[in-house]
């Protein structure tokens, strides 16, 4: 006969916390890599740096759908971060209710300024 001591934890799935923790090690590494290109850039350049070299810069097609999945990537990481953030310290499921939907209204607001952004919709 087994006798449980303390609150007895349920788990809804396998890996989670793996994928989570995979999934931020892998967005940070596709953020710091677009950090260095784009500081590359910068020093190889010449003149000084204005509006017109960073329009320069961002001005290829190529360069514009990577700066996308950087900040899909960089929206992405903040969700993982934040619900993770909501779960372990938000207890009332209401409050932590209200405050995924609120991050996930600001997240999706945050990519469209990012699409009008790049490409000047």
């Amino acid at each position: 006969m087994s006798v449980n001591y303390g609150s007895h934890r349920l788990v809804v799935g396998a890996h989670y916390g793996m994928r989570d923790w995979l999934m931020q090690r892998v967005t940070a590494v596709i953020m710091a890599v677009f950090t260095v290109l784009v500081i590359a850039q910068l020093v190889f350049s010449k003149g000084p740096i204005g509006y017109e070299l960073w329009a320069g810069i961002f001005a290829a097609q190529w360069m514009k759908s990577l700066t996308f999945v950087v900040i899909v990537s960089m929206l992405w990481h903040v969700w993982v971060g934040m619900r993770n953030v909501f779960q372990d310290y938000v207890k009332p499921y209401a409050v932590r209710f209200v405050m995924h939907v609120f991050a996930i209204v600001w997240l999706t607001a945050c990519s469209g300024w990012a699409i009008q952004v790049l490409w000047r919709l």
